[in-house]
């Protein structure tokens, strides 16, 4: 398939084109920080918020794979100004964007939210929100069909974000790995891979159009599992460090994922598993690859 994928360049997206790379064409337009040429793909270098990069582009496509759309106008900027023909538009989009609710799993039945604070979480949320309703809406009138996919804690090698690879430099430079002891909060991993297979799946995939799936391990964790779990595939001699939430956040200890009971928010991944034939990574197995891939860069 000829693919357009938007960003790729990071995370998620450079795991994406990992995979894809091997199995399409693809071309890459982002902002041209880190080159992906060498990966098999045409790079365009430019703004996604300038209308005329858009204009620009000369060729169809089978499908748009938009990784890095954060704000309203992000989609409808590209849309509005992409004069060639695409069959599908994927959005990443995140399980964040339902509405609070700690007492049930959420489905992608689950409303929308539409009460959002006002810092960069909040921030991140309603632009999600927004960017999701652009879509449907750009999708109506342009005749395209649309996936969005909402994955939950993302992990796995090349996470920039200072989640588990914090954690697992602090084993292998500091040879300490912090406990939180008194954190009540519950959350879900999915390995990057996982994501990735998942973008593959619903390529021109018609049980995919507009529709929306969550991505997630079933498997529920808290900090004290994340410890245990990380604690097991460490191959360098560490020292458990307990601390309470109050310790961790005085001594600068990243706690990248929901503390408390009032910030668990839990998903439902059946209609990914029945639709998409996800098959999800166990967390034990995937830590496991994160720690080999960190591991390296770390004792460099």
């Amino acid at each position: 398939m000829k693919l357009l994928v938007i960003g790729g360049s990071y995370f998620l997206g450079r795991v994406f084109l990992i995979q894809a790379a091997k199995l399409h064409n693809i071309t890459v337009v982002n902002r041209g920080t880190y080159s992906v040429e060498a990966f098999g793909v045409q790079q365009i270098k430019g703004d996604r918020k300038n209308a005329s990069l858009w204009q620009q582009i000369t060729d169809d496509y089978d499908a748009i794979i938009d990784f890095c759309a954060y704000e309203a106008h992000d989609i409808s900027t590209v849309l509005k100004n992409f004069g060639k023909k695409a069959k599908q538009y994927i959005f990443i989009s995140t399980v964040d964007v339902y509405q609070h609710d700690t007492q049930r799993k959420k489905d992608e039945q689950t409303p929308l939210e539409t009460n959002f604070s006002s810092d960069s979480a909040g921030n991140y949320i309603r632009g999600k929100v927004l960017l999701e309703q652009e879509l449907c809406a750009e999708c109506r009138q342009k005749e395209m069909k649309y996936t969005i996919l909402r994955p939950s804690i993302i992990y796995g090698p090349f996470n920039y974000a200072p989640r588990e690879s914090a954690y697992i430099q602090l084993a292998v430079k500091n040879h300490i790995l912090p406990h939180i002891t008194d954190a009540e909060g519950k959350f879900q991993f999915v390995y990057v891979k996982d994501v990735a297979n998942a973008i593959l799946s619903c390529l021109l995939n018609e049980n995919t159009y507009q529709n929306a799936f969550n991505l997630c391990n079933e498997i529920i964790s808290d900090y004290n599992s994340f410890y245990e779990e990380l604690k097991q595939v460490i191959d360098v001699p560490v020292t458990e460090l307990k601390m309470t939430v109050s310790e961790a956040l005085a001594q600068n200890v990243p706690l990248p994922f929901p503390l408390t009971a009032a910030e668990t928010q839990l998903y439902a991944n059946e209609k990914s598993i029945n639709s998409l034939g996800m098959q999800y990574t166990p967390f034990s197995e995937g830590l496991q690859k994160t720690y080999r891939a960190f591991k390296n860069v770390f004792c460099t």
